[in-house]
């Protein structure tokens, strides 16, 4: 990849004075996201194609970088702010809260990616109490100028003067209830004075000084917030909700204002492409007559769909479809797009890629193939295993018998249930102690959203697909029905009454259809996805619209496919879950657990074998463990013919096969107090305490077990071995490996090796049958991996078990620290998201990569894999890709995630190189 030698940002070594710090909307273009953040580079890219957007230019986020690294803006920021403005005054023949005639702008944050509502915006810097008078003379509207004025207040209170923002909502609807009215629009022009009065008195009491009235401190105050709102804790919780870094910062965007409050020929709306909900094409999106944009996405009053703009006014709606057309043949995307008509001019507020459902986001990639705009390579950048991941969850059972109560706007699709809640701390109190719960709110605000992440679901009974719980949902893929008008919520006694009358009291179980928009008093069942039934065999595309989505994923499956390097195998233990596998496109099994096979009835034969006196005893139980195993693998081999079976030899911690160490203390205790015969458990109870140890994940299991227990390994081989030649003797493919766990040292691997190979050898003479059977390791061990050369000399393959090796490089156990300190970790940014979920690429990643380069030297056909649950993450497979394993192996269900990440992993990875 080839450096970035743009003069404009700071390269190694380059002093702050000398970096550009403003750019003018001519200036950037949509490559430049990370230096002019999403808006403002999306911004410049239609200022270059044309389209009418309002003059303005952004502040880098290299300038937010060096505040929050200093606490200082930049020394030469001020001077570049000025000549900017200067430009933009002269341009527009109006200067920024002059009395006469004012300019006004907009301050608006701008991130590299999007993160709707988390950070600051203002509108109206400019206003005074000199400059209103001006506004309401050149717009011929004292209305309009007075509601622009304490809209100002109202924002810059509270984003920058940090004033608790229910105070100037709390004095507005007193406004509107002495003038009995319920929308604020309905409010006259002295109601707004009035309230304008009110709102700066509030501002002195809260804080201690007037509202600023130089609009050039108002600006320069609004800029400094957008910077701090980057670190504002719903920023940061967003960001480690959506992974997003947290070193990047964010641009500032200053726009001069066009206003869609000047009357009914006048309004804003946001429009997309394509519905983000389905992905089908049409007009989608809402439209608010004389309102300001943060009107739209509040869902403070509900708006009217976008196609009611043809009625409204035909020219700016003509105008728009053809901007709409434009910018998606241009992005090559569905396009998110803000826009606001004053007096029936059309302007453009922004642009971005938009946010999609995960069905959508399959049926847009395939469609955009269709139409010869993108190719199969770049349609697998549009989606991702978690979208896939979603569309296997289950869905309501439409035949069942259930109460709809409502209806709204479905805004994020997906089945939720559970328990109402009416505000954002009961969801993640309630959450937090297991319940399961669904946020109703009138609708939802950047506040809300850690209840928002805590719930299954959220129900509004304000706004449209274009809100701010439509918005965020979609991103988290989170179930969202929004604009229920018919639920009347009332947050304060948490409660919501439904249509006769029904009163839903908070605790009480509601579900909603994403999907649909339904709502429904109690708990609805649910049926397996389309998507399920589609890997399954069961379902075939089709003309239906569940079909559609499975015609969908079918063809982005068959993309992957074809792309990716990486196999893909399950971790199955039995022949269902290996048939399963296999309809879901596993290409065999990475982990086959044995010790899973000796639960249930056959727990008591292990014990036995264990706790053995004698070497009669030992060899009593392996013979009874022997046919058992056998049968076990014939049926494996049976489901995976033709493809490869790693099965991990015994590797239970020892006290999994123990009994409990308290209830036969009791057991016997209590038979010597009765003095009833306990011969047999106090013998039991006298080996228990003799294996008894502190830490079982670090004590005798593994290979250490099998070295320590003869007969134990060499039975489980024999098996395998007797196993593979009955299915090859009956015409069958069966394709073994035997993978030995945990593994510290060569010498161990050397040992069981041998005595491995004399037991294959013996079973090949006995049957008359050549068997292939590959021995390899489990590289779960840090010392394994730092040791990976040698040990390759007696493994022909490796299988990294990054569950343990996760645990033994950060030393902790995985049952006890996820319950304990995991939670404070994630909140206080030390972890971005588990290493159990994850894999830690700078600690684990890599021991793994040097391992995987160390084993390769030794033995440069070494087969390389992974069967930790890490194998079927979407982040951690494009990991395993770049260094270079061979296959990945996961649960069943998780298989055609990672099957879409290898496909996705080798196209990013193509790219890369090409770049």
């Amino acid at each position: 990849m080839s450096e970035n030698k743009d003069p404009h940002v700071a390269q190694s070594g380059t002093s702050v004075e000398s970096v550009k710090f403003v750019y003018d909307f001519t200036e950037g273009n949509k490559d430049l996201k990370d230096l002019l953040g999403g808006k403002g580079a999306n911004l410049a890219e239609m200022t270059n194609l044309g389209l009418p957007v309002p003059p303005g230019f952004t502040i880098t986020t290299e300038a937010c970088k060096v505040y929050l690294d200093s606490g200082e803006e930049p020394a030469a920021l001020r001077d570049e702010v000025s000549a900017h403005l200067d430009a933009l005054e002269q341009r527009m023949g109006k200067k920024l809260g002059q009395a006469d005639d004012p300019l006004l702008v907009s301050v608006r944050s701008g991130a590299k990616f999007s993160m709707p509502g988390m950070m600051d915006t203002v509108l109206n810097i400019g206003l005074s109490d000199k400059s209103v008078q001006g506004l309401a003379e050149q717009a011929g509207d004292d209305r309009f100028a007075w509601d622009s004025y304490r809209r100002l207040i109202q924002m810059f209170g509270k984003t920058v003067l940090g004033v608790d923002g229910e105070l100037f909502e709390d004095a507005l609807e007193a406004a509107k209830a002495a003038k009995k009215v319920t929308v604020d629009t309905e409010l006259e022009a002295a109601d707004l004075k009035k309230l304008v009065t009110k709102f700066k008195k509030i501002v002195k009491t809260e804080c201690g000084r007037d509202f600023p009235q130089d609009p050039r401190e108002q600006m320069d105050l609004a800029i400094k917030a957008v910077f701090d709102s980057w670190n504002g804790d719903r920023a940061k919780l967003y960001r480690r909700q959506e992974r997003i870094p947290h070193d990047l910062g964010t641009a500032v965007n200053v726009c001069s204002m066009v206003f869609g409050n000047l009357g009914p020929d006048s309004g804003t709306g946001v429009a997309f492409t394509r519905d983000p909900a389905s992905g089908h094409q049409g007009v989608y999106g809402d439209y608010l007559q004389n309102a300001q944009g943060e009107d739209v996405v509040a869902g403070i009053r509900n708006t009217v769909p976008l196609a009611e703009l043809e009625r409204i006014d035909k020219k700016s709606y003509d105008q728009l479809m053809q901007i709409m057309e434009t910018l998606e043949n241009h992005y090559k995307d569905l396009c998110d797009i803000e826009f606001t008509i004053e007096r029936g001019r059309l302007w453009m507020l922004q642009t971005r890629v938009g946010k999609r459902t995960a069905g959508a986001a399959f049926r847009i990639a395939t469609q955009l193939v269709d139409q010869g705009l993108i190719d199969e390579a770049e349609a697998l950048t549009r989606v991702n295993g978690a979208q896939l991941a979603q569309l296997m969850f289950p869905r309501f059972d439409e035949s069942a018998k259930v109460e709809q109560v409502g209806r709204g706007i479905a805004a994020s699709p997906g089945a939720a249930v559970g328990k109402a809640v009416f505000d954002s701390y009961t969801a993640v109190k309630w959450s937090r102690s297991g319940e399961k719960v669904i946020l109703i709110r009138r609708e939802t605000n950047p506040d809300d959203l850690d209840g928002m992440i805590a719930a299954e679901g959220i129900l509004t009974s304000r706004g449209g697909k274009t809100s701010h719980a439509a918005v965020v949902a979609r991103g988290m893929g989170k179930t969202c029905v929004c604009g229920a008008e018919e639920l009347e919520v009332d947050t304060k006694r948490r409660r919501m009454t439904v249509p006769g009358g029904h009163v839903v009291e908070e605790g009480d179980v509601v579900s909603i259809d994403g999907s649909s928009g339904k709502v429904y008093l109690g708990e609805v069942p649910v049926v397996p996805s389309p998507v399920v039934e589609y890997f399954e065999g069961r379902m075939h595309p089709g003309a239906d619209d569940a079909d559609e989505l499975v015609e969908a994923v079918h063809r982005m499956m068959a993309f992957a496919d074809r792309k990716r390097r990486l196999r893909v195998r399950a971790n199955a233990d039995n022949a269902e879950d290996a048939l399963r596998a296999r309809r879901f496109g596993a290409q065999g099994i990475g982990l086959c657990r044995t010790e899973h096979m000796f639960l249930g009835d056959r727990r008591e034969l292990v014990e036995r074998l264990i706790l053995a006196d004698t070497q009669e005893e030992r060899e009593e139980s392996l013979k009874a463990l022997l046919p058992l195993q056998k049968k076990d693998f014939v049926e494996l081999f049976e489901a995976m013919d033709g493809l490869p079976v790693t099965i991990r030899l015994l590797d239970p911690p020892l006290h999994e096969f123990l009994p409990d160490i308290t209830e036969l203390s009791v057991r016997v205790a209590l038979a010597e107090s009765r003095q009833e015969p306990h011969e047999n458990e106090l013998r039991l109870l006298q080996a228990v305490h003799r294996l008894h140890e502190q830490n079982p994940m670090l004590g005798l299991r593994g290979v250490r077990l099998g070295l320590v227990i003869p007969g134990l390994f060499t039975m489980q081989v024999r098996a395998i071995a007797e196993a593979a030649a009955e299915r090859r003797n009956a015409k069958g493919d069966p394709r073994a490996e035997i993978m030995i766990p945990l593994v510290g040292t060569v010498q161990e691997l050397e040992i069981v090796r041998e005595e491995a190979d004399k037991v294959i050898a013996e079973v090949e003479e006995a049957t008359g049958t050549r068997l292939k059977l590959a021995i390899g390791t489990m590289i779960e061990l840090p010392r394994a991996a730092l040791t990976a050369g040698q040990i390759a000399e007696a493994a022909e393959f490796f299988s990294f078990g990054t569950n343990d090796l996760t645990q033994t490089v950060w030393g902790f156990s995985r049952d006890d620290v996820e319950a304990s300190f995991f939670t404070a970790y994630l909140e206080k940014g030390i972890f971005g998201v588990s290493p159990f979920e994850t894999i830690d690429k700078d600690g684990v990643g890599s021991l793994v990569k040097s391992a995987a380069k160390a084993g390769r030297a030794t033995r440069p056909d070494l087969k390389l894999g992974v069967c930790g649950e890490h194998g079927g993450d979407p982040e951690s497979v494009h990991f395993f890709h770049e260094v270079g394993l061979d296959y990945v192996s996961c649960s069943p269900f998780r298989i055609p995630v990672a099957r879409l990440e290898a496909g996705r992993a080798a196209v990013t990875a193509a790219g890369s190189d090409h770049r």
